[in-house]
C-alpha cells in the first residue's frame, strides 16, 4: 500500500469500510425486490431494484456502495408503505463500468433517465455521501421530477467537507483499495470483474476533481429538504449553516412560519456510523416525507 507519509487518514477510511462491510453482510437485506433489471440511460445501463408500492423514492448511494452495501438496513422500513427504487450508479454494484467519466451531472441525468424509464413522472429523493451530492444535482437539473429532497451526511461542493476529508485521497492507490475489503464487494455482484482497475482510477480521478453546484442554484431550490448530518461526520459544519440558510433555514420559527426544510445533527456519529443508525434516520424521514 502506498500513502502519504505523514498521513494515517487511509488507514481509518480502511478500518471504517470494513465495519460497515461486515455490519452489512452480518445483517443481510431481510426483503427481496419487487423487480429489478437494467436500463439503458445515456449511453450506459443503470441497474436498480424495486420495493413496495405507494408513493416513490429514489436511493442514491455513496461511493464505492451498492444498494446492499448502503440501504439494506433501511430499505425494509421504508418499503412497508412506499415505493422504493434503489439505483446503482456507473460501475458500481451490478452497473457495467463504462469509459465515460464520472461526474455528477451525468450521474443526475442517470437518475432521470431510469425515471424515464420507470415512467415515474416526480418522486423524492434521498443521497448517502456521493449520492447526496449526486441529489443535490438532480434537484438543480431536473426540479420538476422532484417531490422532496433528504441529503445524508454530504454536500453540494468540495469545500463542504473539512479539509481532512478533501485530503484523504491524497497519496490513496488503487492497490489500497484493492486491498480493503471493497474487491470482494465488487467481485461478488460486478458484471465484468476484470473492470476492477478501470473502475477505482475512475472513481480516484473523480475525487481529484472539486465540484460545486452553486450557491445561487440551492438557493433556487423549491422542493423541501431534510439534512440528516453526523456531529463529526466529517461535513464543515458552518458551511452546513450556510446551506441550510440557503433553503430557507436558520430562523427564528418562534418569530416568523417554520421553514419547510429541516436539519437535523444526529450527536456521537461518523460518516459510516451515521449511515447505521436506521432507527434514527427513518424516524427524521418517516415525518419529514409524510
Amino acid at each position: 500500500m502506498k500513502f502519504s507519509s505523514d498521513s494515517p487518514r487511509p488507514s481509518g477510511i480502511f478500518l471504517l469500510l470494513t465495519f460497515l462491510l461486515a455490519f452489512t453482510y452480518s445483517n443481510g437485506q431481510q426483503v427481496k425486490p419487487s423487480a429489478s433489471g437494467y436500463a439503458p440511460v445515456n449511453g450506459i445501463r443503470v441497474y436498480y431494484e424495486v420495493y413496495g408500492t405507494g408513493s416513490p423514492i429514489v436511493l442514491l448511494h455513496g461511493a464505492f456502495y451498492d444498494i446492499q452495501m448502503n440501504w439494506s438496513q433501511l430499505i425494509p422500513e421504508l418499503s412497508k408503505t412506499r415505493k422504493v427504487i434503489a439505483l446503482e450508479m456507473q460501475g458500481h454494484g451490478h452497473s457495467p463500468y463504462s469509459d465515460r467519466p464520472l461526474d455528477i451531472k451525468s450521474l443526475a441525468k442517470d437518475v432521470e433517465g431510469l425515471m424515464d424509464y420507470l415512467k415515474i413522472d416526480s418522486a423524492d429523493v434521498c443521497g448517502f455521501s456521493m449520492g447526496g451530492s449526486v441529489a443535490y444535482q438532480f434537484a438543480v437539473q431536473s426540479p420538476k421530477r422532484l417531490k422532496k429532497l433528504v441529503i445524508i451526511s454530504s454536500t453540494y461542493k468540495t469545500s463542504g467537507w473539512i479539509d481532512q476529508v478533501n485530503n484523504a485521497f491524497d497519496g490513496m492507490t488503487v492497490e489500497f483499495l484493492t486491498d480493503s475489503p471493497l474487491k470482494p464487494a465488487y467481485d461478488a455482484v460486478a458484471p465484468d470483474k476484470t473492470k476492477w482497475t478501470s473502475f477505482l482510477k475512475s472513481m480516484i480521478a473523480f475525487a481529484a476533481v472539486p465540484f460545486d453546484v452553486g450557491d445561487s442554484n440551492i438557493a433556487k431550490i423549491t422542493a423541501p429538504v431534510l439534512i440528516i448530518a453526523g456531529d463529526n461526520d466529517g461535513l464543515d459544519k458552518v458551511e452546513l449553516g450556510k446551506t441550510y440558510e440557503l433553503l430557507g433555514g436558520g430562523i427564528s420559527a418562534d418569530m416568523s412560519p417554520m421553514p419547510k426544510s429541516q436539519l437535523a445533527i444526529v450527536p456521537a456519529q461518523a460518516h459510516v456510523s451515521l449511515m447505521m443508525q436506521t432507527p434514527i434516520i427513518f424516524s427524521y424521514m418517516d415525518s419529514f416525507l409524510k
